[in-house]
C-alpha cells in the first residue's frame, strides 16, 4: 500500500509564496516520476510540475520561473516552491507519484490565492 501525504496548502495574498510537499511512504521506492497536478473549481485537472529520477523538471507555461519543483530520491519526497502567487494558481493540488506501470495520488491541498 502506497500513501502520499502531501502539507503546505492555505491561503496567500497575490505575489506571495507557498511551499507544498509530499512525502510518498509504503510500498514504493525509486520512483520514476514525482510530480503535482493541480485542479480549479469546473475545469480539468492540469500538470503543473513533475520531475524525473535523474533530475529532469518539466513546468507548465503557466508557472515557468515562478514554481520550483524539487525531489529527495532518499526520502521518497516531492516539494514544490510557489513563488509570485497568481488569483489563478487557486485550485486543488495533487502530489502524483509514479512508479511504472503504476501512478498513485494524494488526497489533495487546497491553495488559495486572495486578497
Amino acid at each position: 500500500q502506497v500513501q502520499l501525504v502531501e502539507s503546505g496548502g492555505g491561503l496567500v495574498q497575490p505575489g506571495g509564496s507557498l511551499r507544498l510537499s509530499c512525502a510518498a511512504s509504503g510500498s514504493i521506492s525509486s520512483p520514476n516520476v514525482m510530480g503535482w497536478y493541480r485542479q480549479a473549481p469546473g475545469k480539468q485537472r492540469e500538470l503543473v510540475a513533475r520531475i524525473w529520477s535523474g533530475g529532469n523538471e518539466y513546468y507548465a507555461d503557466s508557472v515557468k520561473g515562478r514554481f520550483t519543483i524539487s525531489r529527495d530520491n532518499a526520502k521518497n519526497t516531492v516539494n514544490l516552491q510557489m513563488n509570485s502567487l497568481k488569483p489563478e494558481d487557486k485550485a486543488v493540488y495533487y502530489c502524483n507519484v509514479e512508479r511504472w506501470p503504476l501512478q498513485y495520488w494524494g488526497q489533495g491541498t487546497q491553495v488559495t490565492v486572495s486578497s
